[in-house]
């Protein structure tokens, strides 16, 4: 199995010039001797930080979050709940007992009876006014229709025939009124043709249409010429400009500025490799350190305070445990049982009491009634049972 690639499956790696390579080294060396302490200083703070935040700020900011939950939320929570809902709940009681069963019973006793009978006399009264109604509408409806009777006499007898005669002299008139118009207007209508269209349309075609054409002639010849004179004075202009600055400008551009800025991308690029490269080693090179730091710490420090922990504190607190802490944990839940019981015995007794008091001020609660059971209602007693030597039956009784 060929582990390495053929030539055809390589990647093209860009081939890099003698400037990158020149300026690559020096440029890595001394990016190197800067960035180290940079780094260095800067996980030192991280680590610091870290140390800070875990150690001193968040047991604080808990210390904090538990005083201002004590000092501003927990008055004003118990504040609403010992204080604002009960009185809220005696206010509503209080409110109801007073406005809501007063004003229920007042309409319920007294509104609504008086509202019946505000609308039965309402009702008689509609009905008196309707009455009164219906009879002077129909005494207005006989008039009125005394009154048609009369106008429609009038319309048939005396103004349908002068509508008539009025109707035949205004047509008589218009038939006149239309010849004389149609006569005049066939005389004007000659005059207009013979007088004004015929001379006007004879001064367009033969004096106008000519001129006309000889000034939009004129016009394009002018407009052509003055087209010309512009084109040769915007070709002269262009190509003034064009040896004045653009072919300066662009040699300037592809002459100069393109390989400086060509060298100051690959100075650029090669500067921010290095930095990175000189990062991550710098970073290397932290971590290196700070894991001496730590564990000489560990050696200094931790692994003695672990051994005292393990070694000393450990069986002492085992022992405080096992003869002072463990007999006063036994002793409180001996005490704590104690009293408890003595709540109970005492809270019976009360409840005794109030049961005491209840009965001599209110007498004993009467007893419920016994139903019977299915079964009971169905079987006889022992009394009533039929036996074959009773005469409890037909055919045996005597």
């Amino acid at each position: 199995m060929d582990l390495e690639k053929s030539p055809a499956e390589r990647p093209a790696v860009p081939a890099e010039g003698c400037l990158t390579v020149a300026i690559r080294l020096p440029v890595r060396i001394v990016v190197l001797v800067l960035v180290v302490p940079v780094r260095m200083l800067w996980d030192a703070l991280v680590v610091g930080g870290r140390f800070l935040r875990d150690t001193v700020l968040r047991p604080v900011g808990r210390v904090l979050q538990w005083v201002a939950w004590a000092v501003f939320v927990w008055p004003w929570v118990t504040l609403w709940r010992y204080a604002v809902v009960p009185v809220g709940k005696a206010l509503a009681w209080l409110g109801y007992v007073s406005l809501v069963v007063p004003a229920v019973w007042i309409y319920e006793t007294v509104l609504t009876p008086v509202g019946h009978a505000i609308a039965w006399v309402a009702r008689g009264v509609g009905a008196g006014f309707a009455w009164v109604l219906r009879g002077l509408g129909a005494g207005f409806a006989w008039v009125l229709r005394g009154i048609g009777a009369v106008l429609a006499w009038v319309y048939a007898r005396v103004l349908t025939p002068v509508g008539r005669a009025v109707a035949w002299l205004l047509r008589g008139l218009g038939i006149g009124f239309g010849a004389v118009a149609l006569g005049v207007y066939r005389v004007v209508a000659w005059l207009v043709r013979h007088l004004i269209v015929v001379p006007a349309l004879w001064l367009y075609e033969w004096i106008l249409a000519p001129v006309g054409r000889a000034i939009a002639w004129a016009a394009r010849g002018l407009g052509w010429l003055v087209r010309m004179i512009f084109t040769g004075i915007g070709a002269a202009l262009h190509w003034t400009l064009r040896v004045l600055l653009v072919l300066p400008a662009l040699a300037l551009w592809r002459w100069m500025l393109v390989p400086v800025g060509r060298v100051l991308a690959v100075v650029a690029r090669e500067v921010g490799d290095a930095l990175g490269h000189a990062w991550r080693v710098a970073g290397h090179l932290s971590l290196a350190v700070g894991r001496f730091l730590g564990r000489l710490f560990r050696w200094i420090f931790v692994e003695p305070v672990r051994w005292v922990y393990r070694s000393v504190l450990t069986p002492v607190g085992h022992l405080v445990r096992d003869t002072v802490l463990r007999p006063a944990a036994e002793a409180a839940r001996g005490v704590g049982r104690v009293t408890r019981q003595a709540l109970a015995a005492a809270r019976e007794s009360a409840r005794q009491t109030r049961a005491d008091i209840r009965r001599m001020l209110f007498g004993t609660p009467r007893e419920p009634e016994r139903v019977p059971l299915a079964k009971d209602r169905r079987e006889p007693g022992a009394a009533g049972t039929r036996t074959l030597g009773s005469s409890t039956t037909a055919l045996t009784k005597d």
